[in-house]
């Protein structure tokens, strides 16, 4: 499964002691993900070459184009991924270019405001942190990785990618694919939380986002105005909520 993820290059090695040797390096692979929605491109989406189905049904819910009840029909040719998606009006739709690099679209009527009641305990964050480390991390320390988790902190999915956005697409396409109810659990992410990675959570319908990176001041404004509640610089040991902490239980915590 590695082998889908990286690719081997033979480098020369110079250390500060001018000493010169020859060796190799597995480094991340790149391809670029052509995506369509009834027959019209919407997408150029660098990624990790794995996957694709669910980040191609991941992004068209994560940035509104979609919901979870939609019907959405798969037509895979290679890298080029065909939606069909009922009752979809092309007008919608808005083409921009997109932070992380490539063409998208967003959606005029996207709103995003969670819809769960699930509180979620202390301890099950702390414990989740070890679904973060990826081997394919270790090796290229070039890819993001994103989990679900439910309630027991239980991994339920994850998936790893060059982009962080990417990476959180896929997972919540894997949720969509196998009919997961991701009102009932959480995403863990490796990137820093932009308003787009927040929109891409409280889209999905995800009530928590935690993250070990740092969230950015766009980030927590928007999770405090859809109910997401953000999690950042989470550990083992400690974590800071930024927005929303009744999603957590913490009357069982030293306050």
């Amino acid at each position: 499964m590695i082998e889908h993820y990286t690719r081997s290059y033979s480098v020369t090695r110079v250390d500060r002691n001018k000493t010169v040797t020859s060796s190799s390096f597995s480094i991340a692979r790149e391809e670029t993900l052509e995506l369509l929605i009834n027959g019209t491109k919407i997408a150029s989406i660098l990624s990790s070459p794995v996957n694709m189905k669910e980040l191609a049904v991941g992004y068209v819910i994560c940035e509104g184009i979609a919901g979870f009840e939609d019907h959405i029909k798969i037509h895979k040719n290679g890298n080029r991924i065909n939606l069909e998606i009922a009752n979809m009006d092309d007008t919608d739709m808005l083409y921009e270019l997109r932070s992380s690099g490539y063409i998208g679209v967003s959606y005029k009527n996207n709103p995003a405001k969670i819809q769960s009641d699930v509180i979620f305990e202390p301890e099950s964050i702390f414990a989740s942190q070890k679904f973060l480390e990826s081997n394919i991390y270790r090796l290229t320390k070039g890819t993001h990785l994103a989990a679900l988790i439910d309630q027991d902190g239980k991994l339920i999915t994850q998936a790893v990618d060059i982009g962080r956005h990417n990476a959180i697409d896929k997972v919540i396409g894997y949720s969509r694919l196998t009919g997961l109810d991701v009102s009932k659990l959480y995403l863990l992410s490796t990137g820093r939380q932009s308003e787009g990675m927040v929109l891409k959570a409280s889209r999905s319908g995800v009530p928590l986002l935690v993250t070990k990176s740092a969230p950015f001041d766009s980030g927590i404004e928007t999770a405090e105005k859809t109910g997401l509640c953000l999690v950042g610089f989470a550990s083992e040991i400690e974590m800071f909520i930024f927005a929303n902490p009744e999603r957590i239980n913490l009357e069982s915590c030293n306050v």
